[in-house]
């Protein structure tokens, strides 16, 4: 069993590999301290950022429809929480839900979303679990009988992870669903490239700031000495990529301590904090084929922007 010593120095390692890459890059797990979360939903208010609303208008208009092909007595496992509203629309839709798990890497947050859940939903047993949901993690055992494992990523989440990575989080998910599981995944869809960047570079700067914390998290959770003034906020859309890039970028020649390591940074060299790739439905119906699920129905705004797709087990 490994200790919270052993899981700090992994990811310590982790990140001190990203930084010591030629192309320097952090993972976008580090947005979400508690900071990194609360900006996170002020972000998804803004008027740039159509993702949230539109997934939740999707969500308001089909839910029960979503509820009816999970059916009975599920067990609803959700990877990441954010403020816990499409969670809310979807557990008020289903039918006698077993329980709810839901893994988050921030434990602060993960708490404090579940508690206000708790207080609305005191019927469905709450069985949160403080992990790092791309690694494996074992699940608590319900007291009342599930029927499925529904696996339940919302918010267009899997397009922050290059394909490869994408699909071997597909994978992991594919296991813990077993083999009567399901999933319920949102995703970003291909669109104009100038709402894209939009999205990403709001009038007012909480996005910047969002990506910014990153260097604050790193700072507090490995006792490094970045200076967030010497770093800009960056984001584009590389249509050779099919994805939004976010960046941080350095506005000096510097050198960073971290752990017991330097990191250089020439001026204007950027930091990859974050890819967050958009889709065709039909490749990303191929990608869930090689995971181990079958896409069995798809809900579309009107601007076909977002999607919400409902998958079933392979056996």
């Amino acid at each position: 069993m490994s200790t919270g010593k052993d899981s700090h120095a992994c990811a310590l390692a982790e990140v001190l590999d990203g930084l010591n890459a030629a192309q320097k890059k952090i993972s976008p797990k580090y947005f979400y301290d508690e900071r990194g979360s609360r900006l996170f939903d002020e972000i998804c208010e803004l008027p740039e950022y159509y993702l949230t609303r539109t997934e939740i208008a999707i969500m308001r208009d089909s839910a029960h429809e979503m509820a009816e092909e999970i059916g009975p007595q599920a067990n609803i496992v959700e990877f990441g929480i954010g403020s816990g509203l499409k969670t809310k629309l979807l557990l008020e839709a289903l039918d006698r839900p077993a329980s709810f798990a839901p893994v988050d890497i921030s434990e602060k947050h993960l708490e404090e979303t579940v508690n206000a859940l708790a207080d609305e939903f005191p019927e469905i047993e709450m069985l949160p679990v403080a992990a790092d949901f791309t690694q494996p993690f074992s699940l608590p055992q319900s007291r009342v009988h599930s029927e499925r494992n529904a696996i339940y990523f919302p918010g267009s989440t899997i397009g922050n992870f290059e394909p490869a990575t994408a699909l071997q989080l597909l994978q992991l998910m594919r296991r813990q669903a077993g083999n009567d599981g399901c999933l319920l995944i949102g995703i970003d869809l291909k669109k104009d490239m100038q709402v894209l960047e939009n999205a990403y570079n709001d009038s007012q700067g909480i996005t910047a700031e969002f990506n910014l914390n990153t260097l604050h998290h790193l700072n507090s959770a490995f006792d490094a000495d970045f200076n967030t003034d010497e770093f800009l906020h960056r984001a584009f859309y590389n249509d050779a990529g099919g994805r939004v890039e976010m960046h941080l970028v350095s506005q000096a020649e510097q050198v960073v301590h971290i752990a017991d390591q330097l990191i250089r940074f020439h001026a204007g060299e950027a930091v990859i904090t974050e890819y967050s790739h958009k889709y065709r439905i039909e490749d990303f119906q191929e990608m869930c084929l090689q995971a181990g699920f079958s896409v069995e129905r798809a809900w579309i705004d009107s601007r076909e922007w977002f999607a919400i797709l409902y998958c079933t087990a392979l056996t």
